[in-house]
């Protein structure tokens, strides 16, 4: 086996690699041209072995043989896999045959290599994990960081909607079937999202992201499945999609609904069979990817419109949750309020400010078409702007301080049913729930409800 040269350093970090041969001389030949790639390597010549070695450390990659002295490569690929569950195990032999090769995949196997091989097929497997795993990395640290930069207020809720919805989300979270998170856009589905990751038994896995709406449809095809070195225009090299960055863990399709038709055919055939295909190449691949969607559309009146696939929709549709928008659950605003105040004065190193009682009124009876993305904007811009830490309806923007500005007055030129409507409002806002206000008030909790969604109606 010729030498290759190593990997470049912006290719791949040193690679951990298992080597599992009873050949002697595929163990030394295979570990000197990894070693060459700049991979560190161990080799092992038992099925013992390996299981102690990945016991006592960790590893990126292993070549496992089909055919051991004293068992079946295949009999060894599961037990190998428990004790690591995440490891690609390419598989390799001199007994090659379509029906091992399938097995070998059913039983966990990331790649099967007849033998010989040679240092340039070595190479090639090699540079593709590393960039998997790159690109696996990269998305860790992103979603690090952006928990660092976003606060994850949609989980503390005092609305009972909400807590039932959060409940349900809990009894799915552990589960590997697929989710549909429907809602208007801002009502948090992409935290609910990474929260149902955080809480599956995939947590260790990625959380991969792919936005539907913002590529091409050949460029979002790219973006999931991957490409071969000339598949289209500006493929100048192979690459990994996202369904291969999410293996093990979980890929959250945002604004599902805008997929082009060919392209939910390809999606549909994943969901079914979990196979796919790089653009320009005729190898299919499996991964080991939960998915979960999510849309700001009617999903059932766009297959009535013939815009999306029916069998589609059911597959993404095994557990739907629908996240209701901000006006329907006003009695989280204070509480959501105070937490984007703390997180943007902690920005800006400033003490949290205070909301007056007219404030807190003017946010709290605004519809908020923007829901909760839009009260996170609207108070970030008054912790900036407002010198005062009291803020007051005027530190907020003019649609949602004026109606405060305006606020009736006892005594003052304002109808009976001007004045119920400002002291309905005010109570529902220092309140909890319907039922606290609905008590406060002296009238049935259904009452209540008809009078505010009678508000609500006229802004």
């Amino acid at each position: 086996m010729d030498m290759v040269p190593p990997l470049k350093p912006e290719d791949a970090a040193p690679l951990r690699v298992l080597v599992v041969d009873d050949e002697k001389n595929i163990r030394v030949t295979l570990a000197a041209c990894l070693e060459g790639m700049g991979c560190r390597v161990t080799a092992v010549a038992t099925g013992d072995a390996a299981r102690f070695a990945l016991e006592s450390q960790t590893f990126d990659l292993a070549f496992l043989d089909l055919r051991l002295k004293e068992m079946s490569g295949l009999d060894l690929l599961p037990k190998l896999l428990s004790r690591s569950p995440q490891l690609p195990i390419v598989i390799i032999t001199a007994y090659a045959t379509i029906a091992t090769a399938v097995e070998a995949i059913k039983r966990g196997a990331r790649d099967y290599l007849p033998k010989p091989f040679t240092p340039a097929q070595i190479r090639h497997l090699v540079a593709g994990l590393a960039e998997r795993l790159s690109l696996s990395r990269q998305v860790q640290e992103l979603q690090a960081r952006l928990t660092e930069a976003v606060p994850e207020v949609l989980l503390e809720t005092a609305s009972p909607k909400m807590r039932a919805i959060l409940e349900l989300a809990a009894r799915v979270a552990p589960a590997a079937a697929t989710v549909l998170l429907s809602g208007e856009n801002g009502t948090g589905k992409s935290v609910l999202a990474r929260w149902l990751h955080l809480q599956s038994p995939r947590a260790a896995g990625p959380f991969v992201v792919v936005s539907c709406p913002t590529l091409s449809e050949e460029l979002l095809a790219s973006e999931l499945f991957g490409h071969v070195k000339g598949a289209f225009t500006g493929a100048l090299r192979d690459r990994e999609g996202r369904l291969a960055a999410a293996h093990g863990g979980t890929l959250f399709l945002d604004e599902v609904s805008e997929i082009s038709p060919g392209l939910q055919a390809k999606l549909l055939r994943f969901l079914q069979e979990r196979q796919f295909e790089r653009l320009g190449e005729n190898r299919t691949r499996q991964a080991d990817v939960r998915v979960i969607a999510a849309t700001n559309r009617d999903l059932p009146e766009e297959v009535k419109a013939g815009r999306f696939r029916e069998d589609l929709f059911f597959r993404l549709n095994v557990v739907q949750i629908l996240l209701p928008p901000l006006r329907e659950r006003r009695e989280d605003i204070p509480l959501l309020a105070r937490r984007f105040l703390d997180f943007f004065a902690r920005q800006v190193r400033r003490p949290g400010p205070e909301l007056s009682p007219g404030a807190l009124h003017a946010l709290v009876a605004y519809a908020w078409p923007g829901n909760i993305r839009e009260l996170r904007n609207v108070l970030e811009r008054a912790v900036i702007l407002w010198p005062s830490q009291l803020l007051e309806p005027e530190a907020l923007p003019e649609p949602i301080a004026a109606p405060a500005a305006a606020a009736s007055v006892l005594g003052g030129d304002y109808s009976l049913e001007q004045i119920e409507r400002e002291h309905l409002l005010r109570v529902l806002a220092r309140t909890a729930s319907l039922e606290d206000a609905a008590r406060i008030l002296g009238i049935d909790p259904s009452t209540l409800w008809r009078k505010r969604k009678k508000y609500e109606e006229e802004g």
